[in-house]
């Protein structure tokens, strides 16, 4: 197990290294604009771009950037300064990360509990009107999108322009820390659009995964046996969910990088929104941030769930 961890950490770090060069190459090499140009403003004298390129480190070549960074970022996790308010990236992301992770954590809460709750009860009772209600609903949840489905519960439930007045509306989101009761009312809409179409997601894969599993010979095998019901569904789930664990872990990952839609939305200042800000701006330094910090969590997530996967089966072992 040990040697199977530090294989997979290696490897993560070699992938990391992919996707900063990756990066490196579109926002540097490819033609998406001067960062110095566009900080200089309109009809800018050619003496101060120089200028703003050498406080900047632009006027070093390609490959001495590009190496200063990598030392910086794997030696010392910097990752640089912003082009335009020359504050620490890492600061920045600080700052906007928590409120992604609340954004994050809440949504997964809710979707793995409601997806798994409405998957289990529709495998166990296929083709009743139960299970066509609920995956009738999961495709309903599907097919509308999170930005439309956040402005008509702010329509609806906002208490500045909703008609029912009932949570705060938009821009509404403070610190745990700051106040825990407006933290989590302020979350309850941005967490119900962010968990809708994961749990329908959810719901259709363990319909689908625990409907095979209850037709394996082992499970008819422990109800030949006398087995208890309730043991065999238990049994059941454990093996059927190992799918939906990887999908768990890839899509947390994902959205620890930034939820742009629903940030968006209810003006939750979290790293989504300052991504996008960042990408209008060609602020390179803060978009590599972003994305290295997205590919993070995506590679410790797929590590996490690989060692899981022996705990969740015990048929799996690594070698």
């Amino acid at each position: 197990m040990i040697r199977y961890i530090i294989r997979r950490v290696l490897i993560g770090v070699l992938i990391l290294m992919i996707v900063c060069a990756l990066t490196f190459v579109f926002f540097r090499v490819l033609p998406t604009g001067n960062p110095a140009l566009l900080r200089a403003g309109r009809d800018p004298h050619p003496n101060l771009i120089k200028e703003i390129e050498r406080v900047l480190g632009l006027n070093k070549p390609l490959i001495v950037q590009f190496w200063d960074y990598m030392k910086e970022f794997f030696l010392h996790f910097n990752l640089g300064y912003s082009y335009y308010s020359q504050e620490s990236v890492r600061s920045l992301i600080a700052e906007r990360l928590p409120a992604t992770l609340s954004l994050t954590v809440g949504a997964a809460v809710l979707w793995v509990l409601g997806g798994l709750s409405v998957g289990i009860i529709s495998a166990l009772r296929r083709h009743t009107i139960v299970d066509r209600l609920s995956m009738g609903s999961a495709l309903l949840l599907l097919s509308i999108p999170e930005f439309w489905l956040g402005f008509v519960m702010l329509l609806l439930f906002a208490s500045d322009i909703g008609k029912f007045k009932l949570l705060p509306g938009a821009g509404s989101y403070v610190g745990l820390t700051y106040d825990p009761w407006k933290w989590f009312t302020s979350l309850i809409m941005p967490w119900i659009v962010l968990a809708a179409g994961s749990a329908a997601v959810y719901a259709r894969l363990m319909r689908g995964q625990l409907g095979e599993t209850m037709r394996e010979d082992y499970i008819r095998t422990a109800r030949a046996k006398g087995l208890r019901e309730r043991a065999v569904v238990r049994q059941g789930v454990r093996s059927a969910i190992n799918p939906i664990f990887t999908l768990l872990g890839l899509e947390i990952g994902v959205l620890l990088g930034g939820a742009v839609l629903v940030e968006t939305v209810f003006n939750i200042p979290g790293i989504g929104v300052e991504n996008y800000k960042a990408i209008k701006a060609s602020d390179f330094p803060v978009v590599q941030g972003t994305v290295l910090l997205a590919a993070s969590f995506i590679i410790v997530a797929n590590i996490v769930v690989d060692i899981a996967y022996a705990y969740l089966d015990p048929r799996v072992r690594y070698s």
